[in-house]
């Protein structure tokens, strides 16, 4: 009897070793290497009727100027927030993949999709949950599901293309990747030569036919997708689906998209009913209150090409411990430090013996640097326990040195706060060029130290 051919692979990333390996090479990981059997099923059935077709001709080179290009199909779902992650639609023959924490709202995002999707036949392959579970979650979803969402419980991609061969869906859901297997490989689900394997069938599918294909993914403890690295390359789309359990809004984030702009975001509200799209994210993430209140600032970020106002909170108290805390909720903790230093070498305020906790509302996780002075001022007005006026509103970046940095697309961002009735702005003055101040209603006010923003701000 021949002996069973295996490898080593990092869980992490999909590096590929003949032996045991304490640290991965490739992404530095400790302890991810796993035993795999490699050998591929000589007796197998080939899993996509196309796996037999004969060897296709040589393809041959052509001059770019001769090829004749289309502009690409796309396809409405019917969800206006998953059309603008994705760009403007559904393109055909593309492979998306979704991750998320496991209960934030992955499935219930897709079937919502598929029930709700009018006049397109789409297959639902769960390898997950039962027919039964299925039918009782989308009860719960939508009263009249659409009669073109057809389910199916398999994990076999055999079984799977055998059904899609007689049914000929226009789109393909598969929830999820890691529980698929190909009878190709000799190794379990979810090991990473079976999602390497089956993805790649679900590409050459998804190519041949033009079918777009849904794949939803895990992730790992770190919040990266598992399975190796080259899923990501593989598909054409990575959406993230995140938030905190504890919270009712949702973001769906394009992490790369080749038919469309990356960074992309849509925000839905979580509901008994299923997810609700937020059309106007800026009303519902800043706080009605009665009365004004120290260390709260508004920002106005932009994701992607969307622009909203968040909240900024801060609290600056007495440490009661000999190590002062640090912590951030929904910002980046370091570039939290680095704006602390700037105020204690630039501005001369003293919070080395002080707690400073920073939160940005409604559980969402910004990265725009143009939140950098909604954080000062709200961090100052905690301290100083002077309150900011709510109709007052930041967008600027905060250098080294303290001086007010530009930021991207200004403009889009006084409209937004102009929109929502905010009466002043604080911008760079870098941004001015090219502005009509004329046509916004409110005041444009255009620093270019962080000293000026104070002074006018604090007296």
């Amino acid at each position: 009897m021949a002996k069973t051919k295996t490898a080593y692979f990092c869980q992490s990333c999909g590096y590929e070793s003949a032996k045991w390996l304490g640290k991965c090479p490739s992404c530095n990981q400790w302890n991810t290497f796993v035993e795999e059997i490699i050998e591929k099923n000589p007796t197998a059935v080939p899993t996509w009727k196309n796996d037999t077709a004969p060897a296709r001709k040589l393809s041959k080179p052509s001059k770019v100027n001769d090829i004749q290009s289309s502009p690409e199909r796309r396809m409405l779902t019917g969800d206006k927030e998953l059309d603008r992650v994705l760009g403007g639609g559904l393109v055909e023959g593309s492979l998306i993949l979704i991750g998320g924490e496991p209960g934030i709202g992955k499935s219930t995002l897709m079937l919502q999709l598929a029930l709700n999707l009018k006049g397109k036949k789409l297959l639902y392959v769960s390898g997950e949950e039962s027919e039964q579970q299925i039918k009782m979650r989308a009860e719960r979803i939508t009263e009249s599901p659409s009669a073109d969402c057809y389910i199916l419980t398999e994990t076999s991609t055999q079984n799977i293309f055998k059904q899609i061969e007689i049914l000929e869906p226009e789109i393909l859901v598969i929830d999820s990747i890691q529980t698929l297997h190909s009878a190709h490989i000799e190794s379990t689900p979810g090991s990473v030569s079976q999602v390497r394997e089956c993805t790649a069938e679900l590409l050459r599918f998804a190519k041949e036919t033009g079918t777009p294909v849904f794949l939803i993914g895990h992730i790992t403890k770190d919040g990266a997708i598992a399975g190796p690295k080259i899923l990501e390359h593989m598909v054409d789309t990575v959406l993230q689906f995140e938030g905190d359990r504890h919270h009712v809004y949702r973001i769906l984030r394009s992490i790369k998209n080749r038919f469309g702009a990356a960074a992309e975001l849509g925000i839905y509200e979580m509901q008994g009913s299923g997810l609700r799209e937020v059309s106007n994210p800026s009303e519902i993430l800043l706080t009605q209150r009665d009365e004004e209140l120290s260390g709260i600032a508004i920002a106005a970020m932009l994701e992607g090409a969307r622009p909203m106002l968040i909240e900024t909170q801060a609290l600056v108290s007495t440490a009661a411990y000999g190590t002062p805390q640090r912590s951030a909720t929904g910002f980046d903790t370091k570039r939290m430090n680095m704006l602390l230093a700037v105020l204690e070498k630039r501005c001369g305020f003293r919070l080395s013996t002080q707690d400073v906790f920073l939160n940005i509302a409604g559980g969402i996780r910004v990265e725009d640097p143009a939140i950098d002075l909604a954080v000062l001022i709200a961090i100052i007005s905690s301290h100083q326990d002077i309150a900011v006026s709510s109709k007052n509103c930041f967008a600027a970046e905060v250098g080294l040195s303290g001086e007010i940095r530009a930021v991207n697309r200004i403009e889009q961002r006084i409209a937004e706060a102009d929109k929502l009735g905010f009466e002043t702005i604080y911008i760079s003055k870098y941004n001015l060029k090219g502005i009509n101040i004329e046509k916004y209603n409110l005041e444009i006010k255009a620093v270019s130290k962080i000293e000026e923003v104070f002074g006018l701000i604090f007296g």
